[in-house]
């Protein structure tokens, strides 16, 4: 058990038996010294020998103690935290020896290891430097490929978390705080049709791409989007990556559809006029036969089985308590899978016949038969006027009709049955393309993600580190007045993706506190208010955990607007003053620049004491900690949080 002690209360525990042990001695001896003499009247001379002499040995070894601990126990400690320092992070400058010169050799040894470690690790990092040099143009030629890359490109995990986007991405999907890097792709886009093409892919096509329609999940605006498989060698897990290439096409399919809807009204007018004329007839049908051509040409389109699409049908209308049996042969449709499978379960939900079974013909008609009436002809219209899906309410079924130059009749069968014949052009061939400021990291693509987070490695976690300024120090009346965050993604500090936001606090920023903050009244007067900064920076924070430097004091004014925004700041907390105190002891200084001092990072000083400035000291203090923490048998994140209980108390002294 004493081995989980500290070093310094492991020699407080020894002295202190010590002096019990030499007091118990002394006190017995004297009792048996008075029994053996045997005189009455010598007791009060006993008594009084015994309380000095205890006295005394407590005096004498709480004195030994305290120089002891003092000379020996916490220069220990502090070159036993230097040492670490420099084992695990890149401290450069000498181990400071004046604390630890009653140690001896061990201080001067400490400072010989520091040195040759220093030495070979500049060794090692110019034989390092050399080859990172080869791989940095690499790195370079690809950076500059993808940001002159007229598409958005990203790489995608197979747990569908962004790894890799180019400047492109964020100017095609908005000013939106959920993009980055490790953030689930679900958060931009609307996951149906990228989960569809994804799952077909991994079973059947590996090698092959999927053209898909997709909406973004603000604004509603469509993309047309390539999927491909990317698997990488040595990765570690089972299932592939994906790259994703993106181009906004919401203006241009709403006027092709608007066109195609003109022509269609223009032609069924001309049928219902009635008139007889051969040239007007000929026209009509040289039109409707152009058309027909391009109409199939502007909507994103894919290969694929009708196998696929009856199966990822199937599973739709299971979810809704619908069975449905496919009759499908070895036949390739070229269609929008999403699209077509969104219109054929609408069509199935708004029949509602039993005993559903979807057959395909050698023309790419797909017939679903049920046990139901006949829907009659202004139902059907009324089916195929309906938004395709949330995230498409721009385009109906009657438009995936168009852009599949296809149509739906619906005719009686035997024994009540009916069927409705969905037409779908075939695939004539089987085309395959060939494969394809950027902010990227390729491990988060060969890296298995565990299930539970309190037993993630520490550098395999994602962080958001902020910092806040407000207008006082009571988090009860005060507010904040400035937010500021960066990312730790996968061990690496990602400089990029910033949340930096001036708020207004809705009262008088106080004299006192813009001196030290520097932040005044006329430059938060047009800022967004609390809640809406708040708002913005959960987002952001999303499935990350939280790190800042005296995390109880930020926290409060956050939690305070908790239900306000009718949201919660719930994922776990770090904080790096108890960091602090389990790597470098409880004796040590733990304030921000006690901590940047002693690890190496240097905060500019026009930042200091500015939201940005103190979250970028407190991530890259935090990222230098890490390796250190692993060192100290606190390897992921329970274990650490589970420490913090034995230093919680610093955070009321420093509060």
């Amino acid at each position: 058990m004493f081995m989980h002690l500290s070093l310094r209360l492991r020699i407080f525990l020894f002295f202190a038996l010590l002096a019990i042990g030499a007091a118990s001695l002394v006190v017995g001896g004297l009792i048996l010294g008075y029994l053996r003499l045997g005189e009455a009247h010598a007791l009060s001379s006993f008594i009084i020998a015994g309380v000095v002499a205890v006295i005394a040995i407590l005096g004498l070894t709480t004195w030994m103690w305290v120089m002891f601990d003092e000379n020996v126990a916490r220069p220990v400690e502090r070159l036993a935290a230097e040492m670490r320092a420099r084992a695990h992070t890149d401290v450069a400058h000498a181990i400071d020896d004046a604390p630890a010169r009653y140690l001896g050799d061990l201080a001067p040894a400490a400072q010989a290891v520091a040195a040759n470690l220093t030495e070979t690790r500049n060794a090692m990092a110019m034989a390092v430097g050399r080859e990172t040099a080869r791989l940095s143009l690499e790195k370079s030629r690809l950076e500059t490929l993808l940001a002159e890359v007229p598409d958005g490109v990203m790489f995608c995990t197979p747990q569908h978390t962004v790894a890799l986007y180019n400047s492109q991405v964020r100017g095609i999907l908005g000013a939106t705080d959920a993009l980055g890097l490790n953030r689930p792709l679900a958060g931009l886009l609307l996951p149906g049709p990228i989960l569809q093409a994804y799952d077909r892919l991994l079973r059947h096509e590996p090698d092959q791409g999927a053209d898909i329609l997709c909406a973004t999940r603000e604004g509603a605006r469509l993309l047309e989007a390539r999927m491909r498989l990317l698997r990488l060698e040595g990765q570690e897990t089972a299932a592939p990556g994906y790259i994703l290439t993106l181009r906004d096409v919401t203006e241009g399919l709403r006027v092709q559809a608007d066109r195609a809807h003109l022509l269609n009204d223009l032609l069924e007018g001309v049928a219902a006029a009635g008139v007889h004329d051969p040239e007007l007839e000929r026209l009509a049908r040289d039109v409707a036969s152009q058309k027909a051509k391009t109409d199939t040409e502007w909507w994103p389109m894919e290969v694929l089985a009708a196998t696929d699409l009856g199966a990822a049908l199937a599973a739709r209308l299971a979810r809704k308590g619908m069975t449905l049996t496919c009759n499908l042969g070895a036949v390739m449709l070229r269609c929008d899978g999403f699209a077509i499978t969104r219109l054929l379960e609408r069509l199935a939900l708004s029949w509602g016949a039993a005993a559903l079974v979807l057959k395909v013909d050698d023309t790419g008609v797909l017939t679903l038969e049920g046990t139901g009436g006949v829907p009659e002809d202004t139902a059907l219209a009324d089916w195929l006027a309906q938004p395709l899906s949330p995230g498409l309410s721009g385009f109906s079924g009657r438009d995936v009709l168009i852009s599949h130059a296809g149509a739906v009749r619906a005719d009686p069968l035997e024994d009540g049955r009916a069927m409705l014949r969905v037409a779908v052009p075939l695939a004539r061939d089987r085309r395959v393309r060939a494969a394809g400021s950027v902010l990227y990291d390729f491990d988060l693509l060969s890296t298995e993600v565990p299930k539970a987070l309190s037993e993630t490695r520490l550098k395999h976690v994602s962080y958001v580190v902020f910092d806040t300024e407000t207008t006082g120090l009571n988090p009860q009346v005060d507010e904040v007045c400035q937010i500021a965050a960066v990312r730790i993604v996968n061990g690496k500090t990602v400089a990029a993706e910033r949340f930096d936001m001036l708020v207004n606090p809705g009262q008088r920023i106080p004299g006192a506190s813009t001196e030290v903050h520097h932040i005044t009244n006329e430059m938060v007067a047009d800022a967004p208010n609390v809640t809406e900064a708040l708002r913005r920076f959960h987002r952001f924070a999303q499935g990350s955990v939280l790190v800042a430097h005296n995390a109880p004091f930020d926290m409060a004014f956050l939690r305070r607007r908790e239900a306000k925004l009718g949201l919660r700041f719930d994922q776990p907390i770090l904080d790096t003053v108890l960091c602090s105190a389990i790597l470098f002891g409880q004796s040590a200084e733990h304030t921000l620049d006690a901590l940047c001092n002693r690890l190496g990072v240097t905060i500019p000083e026009v930042e200091r004491h500015t939201a940005i400035g103190d979250a970028l000291g407190t991530a890259e203090a935090f990222r230098k900690m890490m390796p250190m923490l692993e060192a100290a048998e606190l390897p992921n994140l329970g274990a650490l949080i589970k420490a913090f209980d034995k230093h919680a108390r610093l955070i009321g002294h420093l509060n």
